[in-house]
Parts: C-alpha cells; structure tokens; sequence
C-alpha cells in the first residue's frame, strides 16, 4: 500500500506576495472603476438648493449620466493612476500584512492570532502604503470628478503623467499629498476592516464541519470582509474625495467633514461612500 505524504503549504516570498497582490488588485481596479468614478460624482455633488435637481441620482443613474453625457470610456477616465495606486497601494498593504502581523505576535506564538493584533497590523500596512501611494489617489480622484465641460473649454489635466506635472508646476510637490490626512484614516481603517475581518471570518469559517481552505472559503471571507469595510470606511471616504476633488474649497480635514456635516448631512457622509 502506498503511504501519502503530509501536504505542506508553500511558503510565498514576500516579493512573490507583493507582485500577486498588486496583479489581483490591479484586475479589480479596472473591473470596478466605473463604480468608483459614479462614487466619486456622487461624493462631490453635494446637497442641492431647494428646487434645484441633483445631476446624479444613485449609482444605475450616474453611470448612465456619464456614459450618455461623456461616453462609455469616460467610466474609466482615471484608470491608469488607478493601476499606478493598486501596484503601490494593493502590493504593500497586502504584501507586508503577514510579515507585520509575525512581527508583532513574535516569531515564537503558537495558536490563533488574536483580533486585535490583526487589526493593529493591517492599520498599519494601510497607513504606510498609502502614504507612498496617495499621489496616485490624488490624480485618480481630479481625473474622475471633472465631468461633461462647456464647448471651448479644455480639460485641467491630458492625462495622468500630464496631471501629476502639472500639480507639481502650478501647486508643488506637497500638493501631491493633499488629502493626506483623511486618505490615510480612510484606508488604514478600511484596510483594518478588509484585512482582519477577511482573516477572522476565514479563520472561523475552518472550525466549521464542511469547510476547507479552498476558493469558496476564500470568496466568503472577501465578502464578508468587503461588505464590513464599506460599512466602516464610508464617511471618511466622502471627506477625502472632498478634499482631493476640491482642497480650496476646505481649511483642513475636520473643516472638510464640519462643512459636509452641516450642509449635506449624515446621510452624505454615508449614503455617497
């Protein structure tokens, strides 16, 4: 009789992790950015005066705006400063969320890591990739809010190489960190959600008599994940596209969120995310 040998999981380089992350991430980037660019319209329409019709109504009805309005291929106006956040962004926060994680339990644990070192490590991994990768959002975000301009009247920006030199040249190099504040709020508390939540339910998914490590464990866990970060993340995502699409308009970030607040209210903040 033929003994089976004990299966072992590969280990992944962290560079082989790195460059799988930002591959998945990349592919989702241009699979959801009309969704996000409908987001984005959404989050800088504001509240209308009275008797005054909003532009936007709803995700179906702003993606049909646009694409009636703009074309088709304005839904994915801001795509290659996408793909340039997620090679940065997707590749750091989930390539350095497992070394993180060991370094903070310690190379000796045994067992289950506990939630809150799971939460502490991936506010950590999305604080720091996104610091490096926040120009890239910045771009993204003024390529997607310009919509259906005037006869005669040209565009801010060409493109994405031309958008980031001309921040560099009429703003300065720190422009290119604007928004900072709420983008690093924003995606260390949604990457915290994604992250941890993912690893728990996956985690707690395995207990279970009928599951195994296999792609629908995975795909369960990614929605449950998805779901709760949106839930979460929402409100400090309106204020950081606020303050992206629009800086002038703002003091600061609370100034940014005070306004949204008064103005438009609690709804905007979590309805628009």
């Amino acid at each position: 009789m033929a003994s089976s040998k004990p299966t072992t999981k590969t280990q992944v380089s962290l560079a082989g992790t790195f460059a799988s992350s930002a591959f998945s991430a990349c592919w989702a980037e241009i699979c959801t950015i009309p969704i996000d660019t409908a987001k984005v319209r959404l989050q800088l329409q504001g509240k209308q005066t009275a008797g005054e019709a909003p532009k936007y109504k709803g995700m179906f009805g702003t993606l049909s705006t646009i694409a009636r309005e703009e074309g088709v291929a304005s839904l994915w106006r801001g795509i290659i400063p996408g793909l340039h956040r997620q090679c940065l962004f997707g590749g750091l926060r989930i390539g350095l969320y497992e070394p993180v994680k060991n370094l903070y339990v310690g190379k000796d644990f045994v067992g289950d890591v506990p939630l809150y070192t799971k939460i502490l490590a991936a506010l950590t991994t999305g604080a720091v990739a996104i610091m490096v990768a926040s120009p890239t959002d910045l771009v993204k975000v003024r390529l997607q809010s310009e919509g259906k301009l005037p006869p005669g009247v040209p565009r801010r920006y060409s493109g994405a190489m031309n958008a980031y030199a001309t921040i560099v040249r009429q703003e300065g190099v720190r422009a290119l960190w604007t928004g900072l504040g709420p983008n690093v709020a924003r995606n260390a508390i949604v990457n915290a959600a994604e992250l941890a939540s993912y690893d728990q339910v996956k985690q707690s998914l395995l207990k279970l008599p009928g599951f195994s490590d296999n792609v629908f464990t995975h795909l369960l866990s990614g929605l449950g994940a998805g779901f709760f970060a949106v839930c979460v993340g929402s409100p400090v995502d309106v204020v950081k596209s606020r303050m992206m699409g629009n800086s002038q308009a703002y003091k600061n970030t609370l100034d940014c969120f005070v306004k949204t607040l008064k103005y438009d209210g609690y709804g905007e903040l979590v309805i628009n995310g």
